[in-house]
Parts: structure tokens; C-alpha cells; sequence
């Protein structure tokens, strides 16, 4: 059962609740409770999976400006403590706020080919992995082509959300 309850919720306490989901982006929750909210709501995987549904059915635009709405990893904003709160816990379960000069610099590199390639950062769920393993997934999907990352980025944001909403159960 998430905390606060969505059934239970008005259209703006709902938006504040959950509306932080999908980074920078509460046009999802609002189009979830728009769509009309249950008791089925209240779990996190039936929560999650009406998220994804709105994401998946918004215009490539709309894909494009939720993507951009993501911070890069070990990135600028992570230097200068401007990621939101969930950003700055997720990238600190993977280390990434303890790089090696090296590994910043390999993360600066990549982050800027990347962005220059696909025009928006590069996405992974970093909990449960190494600075290492996000080193290799960021090398090799560099080289993917357009279509591919732009599919690939939005699974990892739902995979991001999904543990965002498992993380607010009680």
C-alpha cells in the first residue's frame, strides 16, 4: 500500500505526492488521476503501470522533453547538490558521488557524447549497481543508434519510477 494512499488523494495532493515520479515531469500524475483513481491505485505496481501507460501514449515531444528532464550521472548538477532529492539518493546508493578523478572524467566524456548523439542524457536505474557497471551499460550504449536508446532511456525511466513508487510503500 503506497503512502499517502492515491485513492484517498484530491487532484493536487495527488500531483504533489506523486507528481515527482518521473523527474521534473508531474504531467503524468495529473493525466493519471485526470483518468480517475481507484482503490486499486493504492498499490504501487498497479500505480506504476498506469504511469507508464500515460508516458507510452504521450508524443514523441512529450518522451523527448521527460528524457531532457533527467539529470546526467555524476553530472554538473550532482557537483553542485542541485539534483532533486530522489537524484541525489539514487546516484549516492551507486557511488557515483564518490568517483575517482578518473571515472569523472570517463563520466564527463561519456555524458557529453551521449547528449551530443541522442539530444537528451544518458537514463539508467542506478540502484543495485557499481559505478563500474554504469561505466560499461553508458560505453556500450554510446554506440547504439537513435531509435534504439530513445526506447531504451524511456525503460530505464520506468524502471526509475517503479522503484521511486516502491520506495514510498509502507
Amino acid at each position: 500500500m503506497l503512502s499517502p494512499r492515491p485513492s484517498t488523494l484530491d487532484r493536487a495532493a495527488f500531483v504533489e505526492a506523486y507528481g515527482g515520479i518521473y523527474e521534473h515531469s508531474p504531467w503524468v500524475a495529473a493525466a493519471v488521476f485526470d483518468g480517475g483513481l481507484g482503490a486499486g491505485d493504492d498499490d504501487a505496481g498497479v500505480l506504476a503501470g498506469r504511469m507508464a501507460q500515460v508516458v507510452d501514449a504521450a508524443d514523441d515531444d512529450a518522451k523527448l522533453a521527460l528524457l531532457r528532464a533527467h539529470p546526467e550521472l555524476a553530472g554538473r548538477l550532482a557537483m553542485s547538490g542541485e539534483l532533486t532529492a530522489d537524484s541525489t539518493s539514487e546516484q549516492a546508493s551507486a557511488g557515483l558521488d564518490r568517483c575517482t578523478p578518473e571515472e569523472f572524467a570517463e563520466f564527463h566524456e561519456l555524458n557529453e557524447r551521449y547528449t551530443a548523439r541522442f539530444g537528451f542524457p544518458f537514463i539508467i536505474a542506478v540502484r543495485g549497481l557499481s559505478r563500474q557497471d554504469i561505466l560499461s551499460a553508458f560505453r556500450i550504449r554510446a554506440d547504439n543508434d537513435r531509435e534504439t536508446e530513445f526506447a531504451t532511456a524511456l525503460q530505464q525511466v520506468h524502471r526509475i519510477a517503479r522503484l521511486r513508487l516502491g520506495a514510498m510503500d509502507v
